[in-house]
């Protein structure tokens, strides 16, 4: 079970490498049409990588994962002979019945969405038709979820670098917060030595007590012993580059918005391009080239980052020696539908220009013009609000406590600020 999800992490990874990787052979080509060393770098060996992604993602979200989740749940059927056989038999029959559910909720929506003979007839043909069709609406839930995911990812990129960097020293004595954290520690270690094991409950809110203090003195000790460099510089270039990142990806979305409305070429299931090593997909060239690579893996990073901030998925994330396999298949698969999904959300957001190859371009719902002018506009919409509300936060909660409205908790801030962490002096802030 652990090698089936390994393997469909890298199908998922090679699913997020696959755009960036189109987009800097097409620039390779293009300035080095004639060199021999990359004469292997063609057209055909893309689109075989793309033919490959679909496949094999195909085949993890269908046929493996379910197969881990189902073996893994399974005792084999009553009378049969207690064994590796017997769970696999009940498996495969799982197998197939799940097969025949969808096989069967694919054909209602099918005809509730496009009643004719033509599209009836064209389930039949398993191959060509029905897992592209399956894996375009796998593919349409994926880019929902993504433009759930993502503009809460964007907002929420803040405050995780925050936690991660070290932030600069203005008008704080370090010396003097250690000082008093180690005076807690130290309250807090007598206390526990001279309670009795017989009151449970209050030694073990005193260690947890004493390990938000252990972690706030860490925290503090690694402010103290990072460099000037460190503190004044690398935090500030970071937030900034967050901030033109994010800057650029609403701004590009906005000015595909307008493409949309005036070309229809803009469409990700428009007109087909020159193809690869012919014209540059920028007109900045490889610098464009590369900044569309950079804003792609920004995206994919801050769709994880949302994922996993989202309440009902937060039970998600992983811990380290307590993740049960459930939950590890869980997040295999939520990846690679994230993963999987990328592609089409960069095309159809004109973060890039890259036509789509293989079976990513053969979505049905690519060439609706009103879902995917909806799509652009809803993302520009929440990732604007979104860090509208991030940036207003301390401003927000400031008139609540001046209007005497505090008290309502109208305001939603606890996820991005330190409620639960132990202040300088060792005592909990008050929410």
């Amino acid at each position: 079970m652990l090698c089936l999800s390994t393997f469909t992490l890298a199908v998922s990874a090679g699913a997020v490498l696959l755009l960036p990787f189109s987009i800097i052979s097409n620039e390779i080509l293009l300035s080095f049409p004639h060199n021999y060393y990359i004469q292997w770098l063609n057209g055909s060996l893309i689109h075989g990588l793309w033919n490959l992604a679909s496949l094999f993602s195909n085949l993890c979200l269908f046929v493996l994962m379910p197969f881990a989740f189902f073996f893994l749940e399974s005792e084999g059927f009553a009378g049969l002979k207690k064994g590796i056989r017997a769970r696999i038999l009940e498996t495969l029959v799982m197998l197939i019945l799940l097969a025949l559910l969808i096989l069967g909720i694919v054909w209602v929506a099918s005809a509730l969405i496009d009643n004719d003979a033509a599209s009836m007839e064209s389930l039949y043909d398993l191959w060509e038709f029905y897992l592209p069709y399956l894996y375009s609406c796998i593919s349409l839930m994926g880019c929902l979820l993504l433009l759930l995911c993502t503009p809460v990812g964007l907002s929420r990129m803040f405050t995780v670098m925050g936690q991660l960097l070290v932030k600069p020293t203005i008008l704080e004595d370090l010396d003097e917060q250690i000082y008093i954290i180690t005076l807690e520690e130290e309250a807090l270690q007598r206390r526990l030595n001279g309670l009795s094991s017989s009151v449970e409950c209050n030694i073990m809110e005193l260690e947890q007590e004493l390990e938000n203090v252990k972690t706030l003195k860490t925290k503090l000790e690694r402010r103290k012993k990072a460099s000037a460099w460190e503190r004044n510089l690398v935090y500030p270039a970071v937030m900034v580059l967050l901030l033109i990142e994010t800057f650029i990806s609403v701004l590009l979305v906005a000015c595909n918005i307008l493409c949309l409305l005036v070309d229809e070429t803009a469409m990700p299931k428009g007109t087909r391009g020159p193809g690869i090593g012919n014209a540059s997909l920028s007109a900045f060239g490889f610098v464009g080239a590369a900044l569309e690579i950079i804003l792609i893996f920004y995206l994919m990073v801050s769709s994880v980052v949302g994922f996993y901030s989202l309440r009902f998925f937060g039970n998600f994330i992983p811990k380290k020696d307590d993740t049960t396999m459930t939950k590890i298949i869980g997040n295999c698969v939520s990846i690679l539908v994230l993963s999987s999904a990328l592609p089409v959300m960069s095309r159809t957001l004109g973060i890039t220009r890259f036509d789509l190859l293989g079976d990513f371009g053969r979505f049905n719902w690519l060439g609706n013009f009103y879902i995917v002018l909806s799509y652009n506009l809803l993302f520009a919409i929440v990732t604007t609000l979104c860090l509208v509300r991030k940036f207003t936060s301390a401003v927000r909660e400031e008139l609540f406590k001046a209007l005497g409205l505090h008290k309502l908790h109208l305001s939603d801030t606890s996820r991005d600020s330190e409620t639960s962490k132990p202040s300088a002096n060792g005592h909990h802030k008050a929410l």
